[in-house]
């Protein structure tokens, strides 16, 4: 667990949080963004905002923000637009010296510039392209439908004039074709527009179109096969090609009106052939042109954005620390002179000798005439809590602090979480099968924890991906109490010798385990599979589990309660040792500390006593013989004695201690009420100082000191019940985990087995398989994950933690990258 860095730190001590000192800097102006520069490459300095009374944009170092949050904006854009473009930043920053602020802002704005403008050209030629796309299908489809009308009014022309010199019939139409148009100057001559229309508008196009000129209209429309993109949105879509004949200026104007509506986009064409395969010609040579300078474009685009690439993390991580840096200075105050600024922050102590070097490297390479001054300051205030964790640690200290942070140097949990969390999850989750699954999936994520570190994960795996340490020290756990149980996907094994028993005839199995005869030495690990299968299986391990879950709940509330202790020692603090450390252990082990020893006794005697009638009638009855349940010696006297003390540690923790404090209170303001008539100026400066600290003359409320201790007396001794009952979690979630295991392998694999066919015997492994992994390997562990999580908080940490610090978050360019913008 030592953490050494370059050999001027300290072990990482996870049990106290670091030392912490409030210090304060004096920075010269001409120095103080280099020295900020080199703080936050340390690390180690928490500022304090002292000007938290001022408004953003009232502090000194406005603009430069503003200006930063400019830049960042456009790397932003570029970052877009290289993504659209289909290819992401470089991940490996280009070598380069380190570029000035003022000409990093100068290259961004000549870069966006120049992608905007080549955008927009992109833009507008891939518009006109697909003009020209979309007008090459009209001027096809619509000389199509020309020249096929054109042939079929020649056939019905050449077929009026064979009728005309035949002979007349009953057929003939009594006025014929000359008799009708005899005067050609009466003619109407008829009007076209042509375009595309959407295909999923061009039914209402058409009705809109017919009701709009009341019928006074020909449409003919003709589907394109393939979808076509959009000049105006840029989307493909499939559309219709169409073409309106029309009869005067009126309905023409209608007609646009309508287009424009509907977003049909109307191109020109000419109705002689010729002039079409002109202009076909003609549109297919522009096409091509444009083709040619589109792509020509998009290679430059992408080469600029190419080169915009390989440099972008620098320049991004520049901006970054330079918005930090300014960030920062404006949580620094002006002196009066307004030649310095004033900063304030918390450090670790072990820091100190860096901190001072940065200082001088930073007034030397900023050729500052003065250096900085630096100078530790006294004060009442709370430290933030510093825990120096490692890639294995930090996931079982973030378990602790989603509880509370630690108040600066309490003990802290974490350090007996590492064991006992992952431990008491094995208990609920105990099968050396699970475990080893369990176990081959954690070291997938470890042995690629280099690659997958660099990576966007999903949540649900970046959060298993950072607890993979504590799904590791679960499954080796597992693994542990699995060969307890004796359990590999609920089949026993014989793994460590042959069982002690032996059938005394063939049908001792159908019966308890008095048919079994014991024919060699005990067992020697874990539980003996003879049981396994026996009628009394279910009732031995339940009684196993369930004694032995509170032997591990008694044994780790002790520790929660020793815990206190050590805090109580460390802060100087007596009353807490001897009005609530000494009567809480008295308490807890009077009543549940002598159950677990009644559950060894018994277990090392082999004796058939009643343990529920043993605690029931210890307090209905306490002076009433044991008889048959008396499992040593005075153990009437024993129960007596501890009954007496479970009694008088109530009083013991409730009574004295809010007396004690009243007492110490006016023992250390006696003769305070009145003093010597203080200055003007010294009576200020003493106000400010107590208002500086938070602390003067608090008057001391008896009653509240009372009631609160009345309610932690109670909340012990209802909780020392109900957290012992709580611990009992361990048996149910390990019976059910087992019982499961049980139900998916006899009434699935095995009957499938049983049928002696090959495809239900597949089908069977696979739902096996699929039961194992989602309900035992998934939402068991999260049930068993959360269960233990309860028991840390609540059972164990309530004994001795307050959780009531918050964290030392120094100003480090190192978290930069876990930021957002």
């Amino acid at each position: 667990m030592g953490d050494v860095r370059g050999g001027c730190c300290p072990p990482m001590d996870l049990f106290r949080s670091e030392p912490m000192q409030l210090i304060q800097l004096i920075i010269p102006m001409e120095s103080a963004h280099l020295t900020v520069s080199y703080l936050g490459d340390l690390g180690l300095l928490q500022f304090k905002d002292l000007n938290s009374e001022k408004s953003p944009f009232q502090r000194t170092y406005a603009a430069q923000i503003k200006k930063c949050g400019e830049m960042a904006r456009k790397l932003r854009f570029f970052k877009e637009q290289m993504l659209k473009a289909g290819f992401s930043p470089s991940s490996k920053p280009a070598a380069q010296a380190d570029i000035d602020v003022d000409d990093l802002e100068v290259k961004l704005g000549d870069l966006e510039a120049e992608l905007i403008e080549m955008n927009a050209n992109g833009e507008k030629l891939q518009r006109g392209f697909n003009e020209l796309l979309e007008y090459k299908l009209v001027l096809q489809k619509d000389g199509e439908f020309f020249a096929s009308s054109q042939q079929s009014a020649t056939a019905h022309q050449r077929e009026m004039v064979s009728r005309q010199t035949g002979e007349e019939s009953i057929e003939t139409p009594l006025l014929q074709e000359q008799e009708i148009s005899t005067d050609l100057s009466k003619q109407v001559k008829l009007g076209f527009i042509t375009g595309l229309v959407p295909r999923e508008k061009s039914m209402p196009f058409e009705r809109i179109l017919f009701r709009a000129t009341r019928g006074n209209v020909f449409l003919k429309q003709v589907p394109v096969e393939d979808p076509v993109t959009d000049p105006v949105s840029g989307e493909k879509m499939e559309k219709n090609v169409f073409v309106v004949f029309y009869s005067g200026e009126r309905a023409k104007n209608k007609i646009l009106k309508i287009c424009d509506a509907f977003g049909a986009n109307r191109y020109p064409f000419a109705e002689d052939l010729g002039k079409q395969a002109l202009m076909i010609t003609e549109v297919s040579g522009r096409i091509s042109e444009l083709k040619t300078t589109i792509d020509a474009g998009l290679l430059h685009r992408d080469n600029l954005l190419r080169t915009i690439g390989d440099q972008f993390e620098q320049w991004n991580l520049k901006v970054k620390k330079e918005k930090s840096i300014y960030h920062t200075l404006n949580m620094l105050s002006l002196d009066v002179t307004k030649k310095c600024l004033v900063a304030e922050g918390w450090s670790p102590v072990f820091g100190t000798k860096q901190i001072q070097e940065a200082l001088q490297r930073a007034a030397f390479d900023s050729n500052s005439q003065v250096g900085a001054i630096f100078q530790v300051l006294h004060t009442r205030e709370l430290p933030p809590t510093y825990f120096r964790t490692n890639k294995f640690t930090s996931a079982f200290q973030e378990i602790v602090d989603a509880y509370g942070v630690a108040k600066y140097q309490e003990a802290n949990p974490g350090v007996y979480t590492i064991i006992t969390f992952p431990f008491l999850f094995a208990v609920m989750f105990g099968d050396w099968g699970h475990g080893i699954c369990l176990l081959l999936a954690t070291l997938i994520f470890i042995v690629r924890e280099k690659k997958l570190s660099s990576q966007k994960l999903g949540d649900i795996t970046e959060m298993t991906f950072g607890g993979r340490y504590v799904i590791l020290l679960m499954s080796i756990f597992s693994i542990y109490t699995g060969l307890v149980y004796n359990e590999f996907f609920s089949v026993p094994f014989e793994l460590f010798g042959r069982s002690a028993y032996a059938c005394r005839d063939l049908s001792c199995w159908d019966a308890t385990t008095v048919g079994l005869i014991k024919v060699r030495d005990t067992y020697p690990f874990g539980v003996d599979p003879a049981w396994h299968g026996s009628r009394s299986e279910l009732p031995f391990l339940n009684s196993l589990k369930m004694k032995m879950s509170i032997l591990l709940g008694v044994a780790q509330m002790n520790l929660g309660i020793i815990l206190s202790y050590f805090n109580a020692t460390f802060f100087g603090s007596s009353l807490n040792i001897w009005f609530q450390f000494i009567p809480q252990m008295i308490f807890l082990n009077s009543l549940f500390g002598y159950l677990s020893l009644l559950i060894i006794v018994k277990w090392c005697t082999g004796s058939q006593a009643d343990l529920y009638h043993i605690m029931i009638y210890m307090f209905l009855s306490p002076t009433d013989e044991l008889g048959e349940n008396q499992l040593f010696p005075g153990q009437k006297t024993v129960q007596l004695v501890l009954l007496l003390l479970a009694l008088v540690s109530v009083p013991w923790m409730l009574l004295p201690k809010p007396f004690l404090l009243k007492k110490q209170h006016e023992s250390r303001h006696q003769g305070q009420s009145y003093e010597a008539l203080q200055s003007t100026d010294e009576t200020l400066h003493s106000e400010a100082t107590h208002d500086s600290h938070g602390h003067g003359h608090e008057e001391f409320e008896f009653s509240e000191v009372f009631v609160h201790q009345l309610i932690h007396t109670i909340e012990f001794v209802l909780g020392a019940v109900s957290n012992t009952a709580s611990y009992l979690r361990l048996w149910a979630l390990s019976l059910a985990h087992s019982e499961l295991s049980v139900v998916f392998y006899e009434k699935v694999l095995l009957l499938a087995w049983g049928f002696n066919n090959v495809i239900i015997l597949i089908v069977g492994i696979i739902v096996f398989i699929f039961a194992t992994v989602g309900v035992l390997l998934i939402m068991e562990t999260l049930s068993a994950f959360l269960h233990a999580l309860r028991l840390h908080w609540v059972e164990f940490q309530n004994k001795f933690y307050e959780g009531n610090g918050y964290k030392f978050y120094p100003f480090s360019f190192a978290l930069l990258d876990d930021e957002d913008d």
